[in-house]
């Protein structure tokens, strides 16, 4: 598979386009913890420059896969997955009898559904986990003769490894699409996805920071507001369509596949902290500063990416 060269102009103009956005935001970050001066205030810029130290690091990580090759994406979403399914099991209550269960979904799906798309065998990789790993699951837990809440245990092991890994593992799966008349490597669709989704996070915050009113549903999510949605996704799809030159898309195009994005990101995010809510806690983990943990920061791409992927391979390949 062809990967970006430090000397490829394309990837040097994004990645400098990338630093340029994030010494940007570090310099407006500081300026705004120097004149802010209300607690209030002064929470809401701590919480920014807490996710905005973070976003160096994640991009960095990011940007050292993508130029080390295809094998070490793969390696690096299988991780990801791996801490957040870990994550989702240790806020959902388990018993003795799911342990044979745990010990498959950890040790040997994980690997095996990310091993099966690294080698493009998408017939099986699309319906490993939803099919059969979802037929072992309760018949392994069975065996434990615990019938204690066996549905709903039964359920959450099987929506974790749905979200954490079964998901996720489309994102990484676009470096293995054949796209006829797309000569650019297929890693820069993978950015695209995360890009726009994370984007659309950021401004989603922003704006709702700034102008949000309307709450969506406090309920939920109390920081999500509809001038939030509308301002921070409208911004995330006009990004979207600009980057169309560096995806198979026409602009048009670019419009139409950044508001999926958009909006399965926004469901996606507001799906988890609807399942957070539930289990009474207000971040899946502590990993990352000023994001929780990995699955707060996934919990857009978990939505978007197999939309994105599937769409992509069936119209344009």
């Amino acid at each position: 598979m062809t990967v970006f060269t430090t000397t490829e102009p394309l990837f040097l103009w994004l990645s400098g386009a990338a630093l340029g956005l994030l010494v940007v935001a570090t310099l407006i970050g500081a300026v705004l913890a120097y004149r802010v001066k209300t607690p209030a205030g002064r929470d809401t810029v701590r919480n920014l420059n807490a996710r905005i130290r973070s976003w160096w690091v994640m991009v960095a990580l990011f940007a050292a896969a993508m130029l080390l090759g295809s094998g070490v994406t793969l390696v690096l979403f299988a991780l990801l997955s791996y801490l957040a399914l870990r994550e989702f099991i240790t806020l959902t209550p388990t018993r003795r009898g799911d342990h044979a269960g745990l010990f498959l979904s950890f040790f040997v799906v994980v690997p095996l559904q990310y091993w099966l798309v690294g080698i493009g065998w998408y017939g099986l990789f699309s319906i490993f986990i939803p099919v059969y790993v979802f037929m072992a699951l309760p018949s392994l837990s069975v065996l434990g003769a615990d019938t204690t809440d066996f549905l709903t245990r039964t359920a959450k092991a099987q929506w974790g490894l749905m979200l954490a890994v079964y998901c996720t593992s489309h994102a990484p799966a676009l470096l293995w699409l054949d796209i006829p008349g797309y000569s650019l490597p297929p890693a820069l669709l993978l950015l695209y996805l995360m890009t726009v989704a994370q984007l659309s996070d950021v401004f989603q915050y922003v704006f709702g920071k700034l102008w949000g009113k309307t709450r969506l549903s406090p309920g939920i999510s109390p920081s999500k507001t509809v001038e939030g949605l509308v301002g921070g996704g409208l911004t995330a799809v006009a990004i979207g369509t600009g980057l169309h030159v560096i995806t198979p898309f026409s602009p048009l195009q670019a419009a139409g596949m950044s508001l999926i994005i958009v909006i399965a990101g926004f469901f996606g995010g507001f799906v988890l902290s609807a399942m957070k809510r539930d289990l009474g806690v207000k971040d899946w983990g502590t990993m990352i500063e000023g994001h929780g943990g990995v699955l707060d920061r996934l919990d857009s791409v978990v939505f978007s990416a197999p939309l994105f992927f599937h769409l992509t391979r069936y119209w344009f390949t």
